[in-house]
């Protein structure tokens, strides 16, 4: 009988190699079942397949009254099911204490977007002449023109932006790549980064790199890094909303279907593999007509 350890490790496998799973989406998944085994331990199931529906209930138990919020908890018990699964598939068990359990419904939040007035004030802040301010200019620049996620943004290198015809080469989740076209200010920031700004900050570097966005040291920018950089930039206006690269994307998406873009077409733009996950910026941008009507109809 293989151990819960090598399981996991087997699980973990399937998802990088056969699903294709992004290291955010399996590290997720192996996150959730390690928090599971603690609550097996707790409750003196030493094995994967001892689990019974009845532990699993008194587990959502556990969860509610821990306070996280639903759509953590409905990320936990889906990793847990697609686990069972594959250990049904293996032969571990026959049956899939998860199966039956209900997904609590997820509130829908509106994601949050900047205003143009917003924008501008942000994109007047980078000092372009540094090495670093060329670079965080290309990097909200580059945000903004293409929707991309900012894992998509540090992975980027060199080779993935075609000045010729205008677009950059985006790998996305699940390895999925997409071509994405960029408008002339992210080129032009672009541009002055390369040549200046990414050569002052390769000298630093200690070895070879084909990043396209460098720290100070010359190494790949993180993702933690470029949070960073925009709460900064953030902090040098006199804007007192919260900022992340998501809103940005939000932004991207939001101010396209504004001014008339097809929302499939915003689709293939942000990776999106389900036309409902770009459906939350109608949402959005109903709000926005409902504010034009209401300050423009005469009697509204």
């Amino acid at each position: 009988m293989e151990s819960n350890d090598r399981l996991l490790k087997m699980f973990i496998e399937y998802l990088q190699i056969e699903k294709n799973s992004s290291h955010y989406t399996t590290g997720n998944y192996e996150q959730a079942i390690s928090h599971f085994r603690t609550f097996m331990k707790q409750q003196a199931i030493d094995r994967f397949a001892a689990v019974s529906y009845l532990l699993v209930r008194r587990y959502l138990t556990t969860l509610h009254d821990a306070g996280y919020s639903r759509k953590t908890v409905a990320k936990k018990i889906s990793a847990l099911r697609s686990f069972y699964r594959f250990l049904n598939r293996e032969q571990v068990m026959d049956h899939n204490p998860f199966a039956t359990v209900s997904l609590p419904k997820k509130g829908v939040s509106l994601p949050h977007f900047l205003y143009e007035e917003e924008l501008s004030l942000l994109f007047d802040v980078s000092d372009i002449s540094t090495p670093l301010g060329q670079r965080n200019q290309a990097i909200l620049e580059l945000l903004y023109a293409t929707g991309i996620r900012v894992s998509e943004c540090c992975g980027m290198n060199m080779e993935d932006v075609d000045f010729f015809i205008e677009t950059v080469l985006v790998r996305g989740k699940g390895r999925k790549e997409r071509y994405v076209p960029i408008g002339s200010y992210g080129l032009e920031a672009l541009e002055r980064y390369i040549a200046n700004g990414r050569k002052e900050l390769l000298c630093k570097a200690k070895q070879p790199t084909k990043a396209l966005f460098l720290n100070h040291r010359g190494g790949r920018l993180t993702d933690r890094s470029v949070r960073n950089i925009l709460n900064r930039l953030i902090e040098q206006t006199t804007l007192t909303i919260h900022i992340s690269p998501h809103v940005l994307r939000h932004t991207f998406a939001t101010h396209l279907l504004n001014e008339g873009a097809d929302l499939r077409a915003v689709q293939e733009l942000l990776g999106h593999s389900h036309l409902s996950s770009t459906g939350i910026y109608t949402h959005v941008t109903k709000e926005h007509l409902k504010k034009i009507y209401t300050n423009t109809h005469p009697r509204a």
